[in-house]
């Protein structure tokens, strides 16, 4: 039977530049030897979620999730559960496209992001739980974590990542520590903090050096816990992460681990997962190591961005096949004088 792919889109994303591009889109994954489908994702709570579920338990051997990373965190939410999962691939069409980034899918143009699936190749990526929630890119608590789903959808469409550097402009001056209990592998933070995030990639809201050693597959979150609620000492932090500079930073605990239980201490902490309200704390965070088999631009991502020996790649010609070869040395030796 031929494989089959369903495109779960959001057809607002990118000023509407997936719808536009669909039939394009749909051209490239048929070129790939799948059989293709498009849903067009709701404003109903889930939608895309909800069809990620449908399409794995039809048996689609793909599943595509075009959109921002709020419509590729639904469809992961929707496979992430299965007991059996078809392959993933992405097409980002948002405002920071953080995943996207991580896999080095090109952000600018769908079409182009479709054709990575032509090169064949895949690795299986590490997903994060959150309780019963899943994230695939990043997870945080404190206020600075907030920012990201306290821009209006609206605002992002319009001014793209600029909207974030406005809200955080307006957000920073507010920022107060917040008591919390942080118990990851090896270690225990009990105290004042700004926030912690758990980062699965290099990359965070458009930087790529905040976690500049990052792998996606080796079952290990990067904890990173900053102290300091000093507004000036946060920016300065934050000029320090945009160069990588920020990694010996007393103010800041870096940290690899399997495993977070984050509680907070006196007071509410909400959490963030890949830039959505995700819940309040407590609550505990695992590394599903090698969880979702994903297409990516493999021979672009850097060697230490994935470790395992479960990556598939494109044979590549070695010159004539074997049977080519021995024909060859067969009429050699019979022209040999």
């Amino acid at each position: 039977m031929r494989k089959r792919a369903r495109v779960i889109y959001n057809p607002t994303s990118g000023r509407e530049l997936l719808k536009s591009k669909m039939i394009d889109i749909l051209g490239v994954f048929e070129k790939a030897g799948y059989e293709t489908s498009a849903y067009a994702t709701t404003p109903a709570p889930n939608s895309a979620k909800n069809e990620a579920i449908r399409a794995a338990k039809e048996g689609f051997d793909l599943v595509v999730a075009a959109g921002g990373d709020g419509t590729i965190n639904e469809v992961v939410n929707g496979l992430a559960p299965l007991k059996k999962r078809p392959k993933m691939a992405i097409i980002p069409g948002g405002t920071t496209n953080d995943f996207a980034r991580a896999l080095r899918i090109p952000r600018d143009d769908p079409v182009a992001a479709a054709k990575v699936v032509l090169k064949d190749e895949t690795f299986k990526m590490d997903i994060g739980q959150a309780n019963q929630n899943y994230f695939m890119n990043i997870a945080g608590g404190g206020l600075l974590t907030e920012l990201t789903y306290d821009v209006p959808s609206d605002l992002k469409t319009v001014f793209g990542y600029l909207a974030y550097l406005v809200k955080g402009a307006e957000l920073l001056p507010r920022i107060k520590p917040i008591k919390m209990d942080l118990k990851y592998d090896g270690g225990h933070f009990r105290g004042k903090a700004s926030m912690f995030l758990l980062a699965m990639t290099n990359s965070i809201g458009g930087l790529e050096r905040v976690v500049p050693n990052a792998s996606l597959d080796d079952g290990e979150f990067t904890l990173i816990i900053v102290k300091t609620s000093n507004l000036l000492q946060i920016i300065q932090l934050l000029t320090e992460a945009i160069n990588g500079k920020h990694l010996n930073d007393p103010r800041v605990i870096i940290q690899k681990t399997s495993k977070l239980v984050a509680k907070p201490i006196n007071n509410k902490m909400e959490i963030n997962l890949d830039g959505e309200y995700g819940g309040n704390a407590p609550m505990t965070f695992k590394n599903l190591k090698q969880h979702i088999e994903v297409y990516a631009n493999i021979d672009q991502m850097p060697q230490h961005a994935l470790v395992g020996k479960h990556i598939t790649r494109q044979p590549k010609s070695n010159g004539p096949k074997m049977t080519e070869k021995r024909f060859l040395k067969r009429v050699n030796h019979l022209f040999k004088f």
